[in-house]
């Protein structure tokens, strides 16, 4: 089987996790009766959380039970190097708020490398997906999209910034270091979360970055704008949602931006 077919499976099986996921955030989206609870890390999580996670695990259990699963809400379960990576609502302050900028995140990654990826804003009516080899799309569902790139611009100085949260970069200890970087930039606006990389995979955004994240906030992004052409790193420059940190970008200045923001190496 050529590389071409080899996750078509895969990618079927994720656009019906997103379906069901969908039906699950929907139902709870701007509801007056939603409960919000705080997990220890100080972010809230919700019953839609919850549910929408369990409805994908309970699906992967008989659709793939040799997996894997990797999840924000209820951790790892198998031991397989093939592990599906979720982020059931991504963007849950939005959802609490009813800000409508919020997405189901689905992966699968193979020894370390995001094959597939699907993310699905339902309130957006927008849906992204990739698989590896196959190109990026976009649309309402696998046999209606189109396919997407990221854009050709080459200068930094003409180059749009999305980013998520400015208290990040200040915890981060690299605010002036970001500042500068914006003052570099033709514009920047904060899109935030995973709608930032979306929109530079589809070559409205030239670059996004985020100075914390988890693996399940990347892998599907990364599976994206991989796919449409560009760059996705972290702050460091290591390859892949790994790395805590995140800048997707079409390419061109990618260096650039990681020299002057400068992150400094782990201790």
């Amino acid at each position: 089987m050529n590389q071409r077919n080899l996750y078509n499976d895969d990618l079927r099986l994720a656009h019906v996790l997103a379906d069901q996921a969908d039906s699950v955030t929907t139902s709870y989206f701007q509801s007056p009766d939603l409960r919000v609870e705080e997990k220890s890390d100080h972010s809230p999580v919700t019953v839609a959380d919850r549910q929408t996670e369990e409805t994908i695990r309970r699906q992967l259990s008989t659709a793939r039970s040799r997996d894997s699963v990797y999840g924000e809400e209820m951790g790892t379960t198998g031991r397989s190097t093939r592990v599906w990576v979720i982020d059931p609502i991504d963007g849950t302050k939005n959802f609490v708020r009813g800000v409508p900028v919020w997405a189901t995140l689905i992966s699968l990654v193979e020894d370390g490398d995001v094959v597939v990826g699907v993310v699905s804003a339902p309130a957006l009516g927008r849906r992204w997906w990739a698989a590896k080899g196959q190109g990026a799309y976009t649309g309402t569902s696998l046999l209606r999209g189109k396919q997407i790139h990221v854009s050709n611009v080459d200068r930094l100085e003409d180059a749009s910034l999305s980013y998520a949260s400015l208290d990040n970069w200040r915890k981060a200890g690299r605010f002036e270091e970001f500042n500068a970087l914006t003052q570099r930039t033709a514009r920047t606006r904060a899109y935030g979360d995973f709608w930032s990389h979306m929109l530079v995979a589809e070559g409205a955004v030239d670059f996004a970055l985020d100075p914390k994240l988890e693996a399940y906030d990347m892998a599907a992004p990364v599976a994206v704008v991989q796919e449409a052409g560009g760059v996705f790193t972290s702050l460091l420059g290591d390859d892949g949602p790994w790395g805590g940190t995140a800048l997707s970008s079409n390419g061109h200045f990618h260096d650039e931006v990681l020299s002057i923001l400068n992150w400094p190496e782990p201790q």
